[in-house]
């Protein structure tokens, strides 16, 4: 099976292309902060980014262990790459959902989707069978590994799930195949959509 990448998983490829990047032990934080100008500082408050006069800096928290800090720079990333303004004076909805974001990308640009498609982790069906695999070789916590694995193993349910709805639609229908590139392109959004919305749904049931 073929496994359909989201937008944000393609865009993150194609940033790690342009950074010269195709290998977990080459994900290193001064290497990718250097080419996307960015300054590295530390404190002992809370990680942030912050721009003045268009130069960015990520300030990281110097109490927290490197995995830690590593996280928090690509979270900060997040919000470089996404996000501008400054949070103090955003609407708390709007914050929250920057927040939300930058999380995203974290999770996604620290272990990358197309990396991960390069080891056979889509057997495991507990995923604490990889967590220590993940943890090592993506340099992460091992906290953060489970999530992500957890992440990864619902799109790509998802995308099997779609692929065998796919499948038996054709066998249905055998006259509607084969699709011309627009409908396919048609499809592969609304099936995005669609696993956004249940997602979405999940969280919502997960907040009450």
């Amino acid at each position: 099976m073929k496994y359909q990448m989201t937008t944000l998983e393609n865009k993150i490829q194609e940033l790690y292309s342009y950074l010269s990047i195709s290998s977990p032990e080459d994900i290193e934080i001064y290497c990718i902060a250097e080419k996307l100008d960015i300054w590295i500082h530390y404190w002992s408050r809370g990680s942030k980014m912050q721009c003045t006069d268009g130069l960015y800096s990520i300030v990281l928290d110097e109490r927290k262990i490197f995995k830690e800090q590593r996280q928090d720079f690509f979270h900060e990333l997040g919000h470089v790459i996404r996000h501008v303004g400054n949070q103090n004076k955003m609407y708390e909805h709007f914050k929250n959902l920057q927040e939300y974001q930058a999380n995203n990308f974290m999770y996604h640009f620290c272990v990358p989707t197309f990396m991960l498609l390069n080891y056979n982790l889509t057997n495991y069906m507990n995923v604490n069978d990889g967590v220590d695999f993940v943890s090592d070789t993506f340099n992460v916590t091992k906290g953060f590994a489970k999530k992500r694995l957890v992440h990864f193993r619902n799109q790509w349910s998802q995308a099997k799930s779609d692929e065998e709805h796919r499948r038996y639609m054709e066998s249905r229908y055998p006259k509607a195949a084969p699709y011309s590139d627009e409908t396919n392109n048609i499809l592969a959004l609304a099936l995005e959509m669609k696993a956004k919305k249940r997602k979405e749904d999940h969280q919502c049931q997960n907040n009450i």
